[in-house]
């Protein structure tokens, strides 16, 4: 197991998240005497890995992932199949006493799968710096028994060390140079996907020298900074007027006016991100790496601008919202602007599900910047998880998510004792358009050990600003069903 333990410091594997077991207990054992190491223990293995993912997106490092068994792991595939396609470098390992699983891959293509028989050598264990320096999910699975390893085996030579860089970029400029110089001026839109912070610099520097129409995701930390550009309702906008040319910027943008350029094939898509997916089956131009690297490649942009007049519009629409906000200040979207002046604050905002991403995305505050914020797109079990991940270290925390995705995530409430102290906020929407659940929110926030508060206007949100250093808060906020309808049919 030394073998084993030396590869992951020398892959820059500094954080563990564990999930206790008959078979994997002698190596946790051995995880708590090695230096330079922090482990989580979570007993759930679903809430595991979304916290792992959580940790590993906060962190940008490689992380390990220790389950039991091999059946059991695949209860991970949710958060492993996010990994994958966000390009996180996510170790899974399981253990098997028996060696006839070799060769099933329980992740498919999600994470390569690596069968490692013990006792096992150094020359047994693959390059993981290597591995993990390409960024993808891996999964290593050990076939056989543990020995109970109770004498010292000299864990305190081991050293975590920074992990391997990623490789620069790939795929050629030149389609893309030969768009922004020459045709670009036949339209052109800037999209912005979910960026990493060290991303945000090199993106806000090329929408600032295009100064092109922008529709930019909350998590790519821009909406707020380019909100002179941004397209309001964008996505109805473009449809309307769909242009020559799209430029994304970071991941898959979540709008849908993405999915629509599926059939949009007079659009020339182009795409900029660390992890090279397009998200298209049509054919576009993706160069995928280091953001800031390809930017230095590309050189210098000119000034495009408006060519399409898709900022009219958009200011129209921007000012109908304003005026529709104050004529019905308790519907779902200026309860949604209340919450996000307080969130703004924060360190960490989190929004699971779709329909919260999109009215964030719509009607959010867009005068305080926001630059740590995640999108967990998975609407399953994890969400809180992997929102408890990312705020791990926060003094101050927010997340926003729909009824139903909170209370598929009940297990979370064991994650939250285990962080450092801080504000963690979960505020959920709840409009009534659900079916009642059997157990209720001040229900949950009483197993959670939270404190609870129902908002139904603006000036109850005031609760959060005499919170506690150290405090869990559940907000079930409830807009007016009649002043929403309202505000959806004058919109």
């Amino acid at each position: 197991m030394k073998n084993l333990l030396s590869a992951c410091a020398t892959a820059g594997i500094a954080e563990w998240v564990c999930c206790p077991s008959s078979l994997n207990t002698p190596l946790m054992e051995l995880l708590a005497q090695l230096p330079g190491t922090h482990c989580w223990s979570i007993a759930d293995e679903p809430s595991a890995a979304a916290f792992a993912l959580g940790r590993c997106q906060a962190s940008t490092r490689p992380l390990a992932l220790l389950g039991s068994s091999t059946a059991a792991a695949t209860s991970m595939l949710p958060a492993v199949t996010e990994a994958f396609y966000q390009r996180r470098p996510l170790l899974v390992i399981t253990i098997d006493e028996q060696t006839d699983l070799e060769g099933e891959a329980i992740f498919g293509n999600f994470a390569n799968c690596i069968d490692i028989k013990l006792p096992c050598s150094g020359s047994d264990i693959p390059p993981l710096r290597e591995l993990m320096a390409e960024c993808q999910p891996l999964h290593l699975r050990l076939l056989g028994e543990i020995n109970q390893e109770t004498e010292s085996v000299g864990l305190s030579d081991i050293s975590v060390v920074d992990p391997a860089p990623a490789p620069p970029f790939r795929g050629s400029l030149v389609d893309l140079s030969q768009m922004l110089r020459f045709n670009a001026y036949e339209g052109l839109v800037l999209m912005l996907g979910s960026l990493e912070p060290n991303e945000q610099e090199p993106a806000l520097w090329m929408a600032r020298a295009l100064r092109v129409p922008t529709l930019a995701d909350a998590s790519s930390g821009l909406r707020e900074e380019l909100s002179g550009l941004r397209l309001h309702l964008g996505d109805s906008i473009l449809k309307q007027q769909p242009p020559r040319n799209i430029l994304r910027l970071g991941e898959m943008p979540q709008s849908a006016f993405w999915s629509e350029l599926e059939q949009l094939h007079d659009s020339n898509v182009f795409s900029i991100s660390r992890s090279g997916f397009s998200g298209l089956r049509r054919p576009t131009v993706n160069i995928e790496g280091d953001i800031e690297q390809i930017m230095k490649a590309v050189g210098d942009v000119p000034h495009v601008g408006d060519i399409n007049g898709l900022m009219a519009p958009s200011r129209k629409i921007a000012s109908k919202i304003e005026e529709l906000m104050m004529s019905f200040p308790e519907c779902v979207a200026a309860m949604l602007r209340y919450f996000s002046q307080q969130a703004c604050i924060a360190d960490v905002i989190s929004i699971g599900g779709a329909r919260t991403r999109q009215l964030w995305d719509d009607y959010a505050q867009s005068i305080m910047p926001t630059v740590y914020l995640r999108n967990r797109s998975h609407t399953g079990a994890g969400i809180i998880s992997t929102f408890f991940g990312n705020a791990a270290d926060a003094q101050y925390a927010c997340c926003l998510v729909d009824r139903l995705s909170l209370l598929r995530d009940t297990a979370a409430g064991n994650i939250a004792s285990k962080l450092t102290a801080g504000k963690r906020v979960i505020a959920v929407i709840n409009d009534g358009s659900e079916e009642p659940e059997t157990l209720s929110l001040p229900e949950l926030a009483q197993l959670w050990g939270a404190q609870y508060y129902a908002i139904y206007c603006e000036s109850d949100f005031e609760v959060l600003e005499s919170l506690e250093e150290s405090a869990l808060v559940i907000l079930e906020i409830k807009p007016d069903l009649d002043q929403t309808q309202d505000f959806a049919r004058y919109l």
